[in-house]
């Protein structure tokens, strides 16, 4: 059949029964492309056959089972849910029907023999571990091609482990067993399950090792393959996550993982060909010889000459008891090398810090082994600090945040797996503020702190938190600092080290320079004063920080005040003091002001402007409709907002291209902070609904009217039909009073 691909596939296989009778012979499907008929259930116990002879209950046949009972195993059908390792290939089957019976869809990585059964993600992205791959269409575990047959339709032939190890693509580790002695026990009756390192895996181990086995085969090598077997027929379905199996070899355990991407592992090493039915047992191919695992996380790291700093770390911060007891935990051990790697200030502090140390060696431990074989694409990991990390694979390399960083893998301990790293990875728990801003979008800020002189207050144990402005804010260069700037930048530090989620709105902040700053919340932002939270906050060991959307205007009076220190609203001032509005405005409060500059003014006819100011009645209602009774900074603004105006009406306030609107009108200043509020400078003074000229007479417009007059035609019915012509008279009649005719 042409564009197939013979070879190895590397997940396992839904369990094949064993034939009632004539093993070795091909069960063969019906042609044209039919499926095969359905398999009867596994045999009970793994036993071929167990069931159905003597001694076995034979419940009596319903020729009408009651339907709650069908019911009954409807739902109990649908509720037995697959593994993911069923899944996947469940997956990989759908993908190769086109192809016929019991035809897969495989992934190979391209330039290597690594095959993988393909689930929907990966199916469509082409892509495992970053690298492209190829489509391929094999037969499925436990299948073969027919010559002359589409597809795979014939089950290969049932016999003993020996025998299957032959056919599974095992054939070093059948040799193996005849040379140790072994063939007797796996051709002879029982039930194993055997985990049979491929050929390949054979081929890949060091000479030394091959070696010291070969050359004792009674000894090395048979207590090496009993230890891949298992005195008992395990399927996948049995193969859970996180389990132990007891092994033939002084029952010492053999530690199974069976990830949610359907990859399962034994001891780390990847199945290949899974659940090939022996008459005798089940044979699962692997992708490495497994060796005997006997000690903990914490003996490796006591016994690892590369993890000397790492050993001192853990035992200064009493983490010992963890990485020795019981569990299922990945370290991520930091060398000697990565260690090395940090400035020495940094390790010294951390170091003589144990809860700074605690957060760094907890950071480097996840809740869960992950085996390397089960990374096939990006995952996010929970580690014991609480945090995640991003851990992934590029080819060959596994990689943590982005980063190849990995230089051995997959170290088995009886508790877990330890994969060695050549970078220290700092959390944040454990940095100091500067440490949190390095290479992020906040950097410019700490040059401005550190310009100011102000480093000390982020690099101690000072419980604070910095409102640092993004870089953008200074995408044309960093101000100059003086005394002034430098006060304006401790009012960018807040005495607490605080949480951006446990804020609430009116809240109050302490600065360090004695300011007080107020927290407002909104539907889509989190402010404090006019400067909004524009990322997730980093809280570090003993600051926090936030980034800012601009740089904070810590407020300097009360409206009135800052309206009279602003000589472009002399004019404005005046007329508030002419409204009787002053105490208003001074009061405390939660204003917002749309405060018409002198140009605005200015550009009022003469007469129409000395007519307002000469009524103090309608100045006011005027002025108040300038004025919201609540607070809303520029951030807040994403579409529109309507805000009621104290005179009644509605205030619009949007944005277009960056630049704020109240009522389409362009703002020309934003934020200008008060304590009781926030002002913005327009250039126009705004009307409300009732003082706006109107097109047409106050007397709203009637729909009959309306109807009447854009459909004139109708005009000869209404006078021919002699129920109508009363009706359309007396329209008519009112039309023209409010018209004046046509």
């Amino acid at each position: 059949m042409g564009g197939w691909a013979d070879g190895s596939v590397p997940l396992p296989s839904p369990p094949l029964p064993s034939p009632p009778a004539g093993a070795g012979r091909r069960l063969r499907s019906p042609r044209r492309g039919r499926s095969p008929p359905p398999a009867p259930p596994p045999p009970f116990n793994g036993a071929p056959g167990a069931g159905a002879g003597p001694g076995a209950v034979r419940v009596p046949a319903m020729e009408h089972p009651p339907l709650p009972l069908l019911l009954a195993l409807a739902l109990g059908l649908a509720a037995a849910a697959k593994s993911p390792y069923q899944q996947v290939l469940q997956h990989s089957r759908l993908r190769g029907r086109q192809h016929g019976p019991n035809v897969c869809a495989v992934q190979k990585l391209i330039g290597t023999n690594r095959k993988y059964f393909t689930n929907c993600k990966q199916w469509y992205q082409r892509k495992i571990c970053g690298k492209s791959t190829v489509i391929s269409y094999e037969c499925c575990p436990g299948y073969e091609k027919v010559p002359g047959e589409k597809g795979c339709p014939a089950a290969l032939p049932l016999s003993n482990i020996y025998e299957t190890l032959g056919v599974v693509g095992s054939a070093t580790t059948q040799l193996y067993s005849d040379r140790s002695n072994l063939r007797p026990e796996i051709e002879g009756p029982g039930s194993f399950t055997i985990f049979a390192p491929s050929n390949e895996a054979w081929a890949s181990l060091p000479a030394e090792t091959l070696d010291s086995l070969v050359s004792n085969v009674n000894i090395e090598l048979l207590n090496a393959l009993r230890y891949h077997m298992v005195n008992k027929r395990v399927l996948t379905d049995d193969l859970k996550h996180g389990t132990t199996l007891n092994s033939m070899y002084q029952d010492l355990p053999i530690q199974i993982h069976h990830y949610p991407n359907g990859i399962v592992t034994v001891n780390c090493a990847r199945l290949l060909k899974a659940d090939h039915h022996a008459t005798n047992g089940v044979v699962h191919v692997i992708d490495k010889v497994i060796a005997t695992t006997t000690n903990s996380i914490q003996h490796i790291i006591e016994t690892e000459e590369s993890l000397e700093t790492l050993r001192a770390a853990v035992a200064a911060s009493d983490l010992n008891s963890l990485l020795e007891s019981e569990g299922q935990y990945t370290l991520l051990a930091p060398t000697n090398e990565a260690f090395e790697k940090i400035p020495r200030e940094t390790l010294n502090r951390i170091l003589g810090d144990p809860e700074a140390l605690r957060d760094l060696l907890n950071h480097h431990i996840l809740k869960s082994a992950m085996c390397a074989e089960a990374i096939i694409a990006g995952l996010t990991m929970e580690t014991l600090e609480g945090t995640t990390l991003d851990v992934g694979c590029s080819g060959e390399e596994l990689t943590l945040n982005g980063k190849p960083i990995i230089a051995n893998k997959d170290v088995l301990a009886t508790n877990g797996v330890v994969h060695f790293v050549n970078e220290l990875l700092i959390p944040d728990s454990a940095k100091t503020l500067f440490e949190l801003a390095q290479e992020s979008e906040v950097s410019k800020s700490m040059d401005f702190f550190r310009q100011a002189g102000l480093s000390s207050h982020l690099t101690g144990s000072e419980r604070v938190t910095l409102l640092a402005p993004v870089n953008d804010v200074f995408k044309d260069g960093l101000p100059v600092v003086d005394s002034n700037m430098k006060n304006l930048l401790l009012n960018h530090i807040i005495r607490d080290q605080l949480s951006s989620k446990y804020l609430y709105h009116g809240q109050k902040l302490q600065t360090l320079g004695d300011k007080e700053l107020r927290v407002f919340v909104y539907r889509n932002n989190l402010c404090i004063e006019n400067a909004c939270i524009a990322a997730h906050d980093k809280r570090g060991r003993f600051g926090t920080l936030f980034s800012v959307d601009k740089m904070l205007t810590p407020p300097s009076g009360s409206v009135m005040d800052v309206l009279k220190a602003d000589h472009r609203f002399s004019t404005l001032v005046a007329a508030i003091q002419s409204a009787g509005l002053t105490e208003n405005l001074n009061r405390p409060g939660t204003f917002t002001v749309f405060a018409p500059t002198n140009e605005a003014f200015r550009a009022m006819p003469q007469g129409e402007l000395n007519k307002l100011m000469g009524n103090a009645k309608e100045l006011a209602n005027i002025l108040k409709f300038h004025v919201a009774d609540e607070i809303l900074v520029s951030g807040a603004v994403s579409a529109l907002v309507r805000l009621k105006s104290m005179q009644g009406d509605k205030l619009e306030v949007s944005t277009k291209n960056n630049v704020i609107h109240v009522n389409k009108e362009p703002v020309a200043e934003s934020d200008i902070m008060a304590t009781n509020g926030v002002i913005y400078a327009v250039n126009s003074v705004l009307q409300p609904q009732a003082s706006r000229p109107q097109e047409r007479g106050d007397e709203p417009a009637d729909p009959a009217l309306e109807i009447f007059k854009q459909a004139s035609a109708l005009s000869k019915v209404s006078q021919r039909n002699p129920r109508l012509a009363p009706v359309y008279s007396r329209l008519l009649a009112r039309m023209k009073e409010n018209s004046g005719g046509f």
